[in-house]
């Protein structure tokens, strides 16, 4: 599939001497096993594994500063791996070089409750944070679906299921902890809820993909937990009347916490796999968060508009096991499509347009989807205009690779005219750098280059995503 292969890549080898200084500085937790490096050559993404020389395990902030500047010096590219669930390739080791897994940095460092923050370490998940703030009665929203680490959450720019009501890790990260390439450790902001104080720092790393520091610590905001939580599904005949009821319920101004889509094709997958029994038509997922009337008056809002559309009933789930029953089976949708087709790889695009192009722009991808010769499902986080398709393909058909990436530009290139993303989510890692140009303009493609050759100026982190060098 349209990646290099490994006759094809351009490996820098690692000099005899800086295996000496990593065998001495981190013994067993240097790796250079053939399955260790297979686990963090490969991701979710359809690419083939592309393997590191070696895996490092790091512990600490100054191990991944030793890391860093050791590959600085003889100019090895240097790979952050967190929990390994990326879509988009980005921790293919292109060029080889060393992948620093910085999973064993699993500390929560502190937690402010007064501030509504907590700094933790780069390995910490999403569920690991928010079961160590059980006792507080506050919790971290943001949620990709998958147990993702946080650090990896900040370097994707990541969202989920909770962002149309509390923003993505770009509203929610206060300040980080980054290695630079040259291995000086740099904080780039105070817990403080503002600052003027110089450049933005910290928004130049979050979304930089390890491209342009190494993310060890997060300082990130909290929020109180809701006084009343209720969830309901509601199935309509048609997609263009789910879309629409999104599109009515957000300009109307509910504060819905969550409303997430899943066309039949996707529902069907999620009963297969987790053995439900929801409706198999175009299927729309709420949540209301808030005080026990504000939820009634919500939730009776939009099930006016769902019924104005032609939508079902709500089918409610109130009860906390019934909430995370149904909202386990929308996170596991991507694994729940693959079961689809088993064997299959997934192809996926997250694109994201205005909240008034939505409906336009699932329709056109569903007519796209229509004729192709594989199976696809979407599903998306459609109250802030973000939709994911997954194309099902053999992982042996260079012929489905080809018209899956037709189908992909379509659907990208619908979304840069209506105004949109190419992701919303995902990344640019390796299979998105081709709408790069598209989306930002020649100018300002040159101007991250830029910023690439001057925070990175030997090109070791991560080479070869976002921007090309």
């Amino acid at each position: 599939m349209n990646a290099p292969t490994e006759g094809q890549r351009l490996s820098r080898p690692v000099p005899e001497g800086m295996w000496a200084e990593l065998q001495a500085r981190f013994g067993a937790r240097l790796s250079r096993a053939h399955a260790v490096r297979e686990h963090h050559g490969r991701d979710e993404s359809p690419y083939p594994p592309m393997l590191p020389e070696a895996v490092v395990f790091a512990e600490s902030t100054e191990e991944v500063a030793f890391v860093a500047a050791l590959c600085n010096t003889h100019r090895i590219p240097l790979i952050p791996y967190g929990a390994g669930s990326s879509l988009e390739g980005h921790l293919l080791a292109i060029e080889g070089g060393i992948s620093l897994d910085l999973q064993g940095m699993n500390k929560v460092v502190a937690v402010h409750a007064e501030d509504l923050t907590a700094t933790v370490q780069a390995g910490v998940t999403r569920k690991q944070l928010n079961e160590a703030l059980r006792e507080t009665g506050l919790f971290f929203p943001i949620d990709p679906g998958a147990d993702a680490s946080l650090g990896g959450m900040a370097a994707t720019r990541a969202s989920g299921t909770n962002a149309v009501r509390y923003g993505t890790m770009r509203e929610n990260v206060v300040s980080l902890t980054v290695v630079t390439a040259q291995g000086k450790v740099v904080r780039t902001g105070s817990r403080a809820r503002k600052s003027s104080a110089g450049y933005d720092l910290t928004r130049v790393f979050v979304g930089s993909e390890g491209t342009l520091g190494i993310i060890t610590e997060v300082t990130v905001r909290l929020y109180p937990q809701p006084e009343a939580v209720s969830a309901a599904v509601c199935n309509f005949d048609t997609l263009q009347d789910a879309v629409q009821c999104v599109i009515q319920t957000i300009q109307l101004g509910v504060p819905v916490a969550r409303v997430e889509f899943l066309d039949a094709a996707a529902v069907r997958s999620v009963n297969l796999y987790s053995k439900l029994a929801l409706r198999e038509s175009p299927m729309l997922l709420f949540e209301f968060h808030g005080s026990p009337a504000g939820v009634q008056e919500q939730a009776q809002t939009v099930q006016e508009l769902a019924r104005e559309l032609g939508g079902k009933d709500f089918e409610w789930a109130e009860r906390p096991e019934d909430r995370n029953r149904l909202w386990t089976a929308r996170h596991n949708a991507y694994f729940a499509g693959l079961q689809l087709r088993p064997g299959c790889r997934s192809s996926t695009t997250d694109v994201c347009v205005p909240i008034s192009r939505l409906a336009e722009c699932v329709g056109a991808a569903a007519q796209a989807l229509a004729s192709a010769s594989f199976p696809s499902t979407i599903v998306g986080h459609v109250g802030d205009g973000n939709f994911h398709v997954l194309m099902l393909l053999d992982p042996d058909s260079q012929a489905e690779w080809e018209e899956s990436e037709r189908i992909n530009h379509r659907i990208v290139r619908q979304a840069i005219e209506a105004d949109g993303t190419c992701t919303g989510e995902h990344g640019i890692g390796l299979h998105k750098m081709q709408f790069m140009a598209s989306e930002h303009g020649e100018d300002a493609l040159a101007l991250m280059r830029s910023l690439k050759h001057a925070f990175d100026p030997n090109n070791i982190l991560n080479p070869g995503k976002i921007v090309s060098w």
